[in-house]
């Protein structure tokens, strides 16, 4: 199984505009480098995490479905399925139909049950593509609290130090204990 990014986050889990606040900041001079930092702050806390923080599209690849044909997702949170399209022998993709599989995203992992009524793929390496919608919500707002203020901490850590952090840790010990009730266990 591969999963890659189609979409980016449309929002960062913190504006602009709050970063700015955080930081005591007033011009627009270092606005590119606030900017760069959140991005950066929202992908170290979801590498962390292994969490997707706001609404991003993402696609899992795969050669075949599993046996009892329910795929665990290891992107979390999953919002929905937006496609799932099965490549025939020829390389021709289908989609196949909603009501030929559910979303079961109230456990750890999410799971994504076929029914076997859906069709096999052809001889393609991933022959079925599975594009999800992940993340708390298209909102920042929709983000834990406790994650946004990790994204913040980050940034002014970032910009108050720029690159000077003799721990060499990308998550520092007080950030990362605000993360760790949000940490998911790897997948086997």
């Amino acid at each position: 199984m591969s999963a890659y990014p189609i979409a980016g986050p449309a929002v960062e889990p913190v504006s602009l505009a709050e970063a700015k606040a955080y930081l005591r900041l007033d011009g627009t001079e270092e606005d590119d480098l606030v900017s760069a930092l959140l991005r950066a702050a929202r992908l170290a806390v979801e590498g962390t995490c292994r969490l997707l923080l706001v609404g991003q599209s993402w696609r899992v690849t795969l050669p075949a479905w599993p046996p009892g044909r329910a795929v665990e997702l290891a992107l979390a949170p999953v919002m929905a399925v937006s496609a799932i399209r099965i490549v025939d022998a020829a390389g021709a993709p289908s989609t196949l139909l909603s009501a030929l599989y559910r979303l079961e995203s109230g456990g750890d992992p999410a799971r994504l049950v076929v029914d076997p009524a859906a069709p096999d793929p052809g001889a393609s390496p991933a022959g079925i593509e599975i594009d999800l919608l992940c993340g708390f919500g298209a909102a920042a707002e929709s983000v834990p609290a406790p994650l946004r203020l990790a994204v913040r901490m980050l940034v002014a850590r970032w910009f108050e130090r720029r690159g000077d952090d003799p721990s060499g840790s990308p998550v520092p010990s007080d950030i990362a204990a605000l993360l760790a009730p949000y940490r998911r266990p790897r997948l086997a």
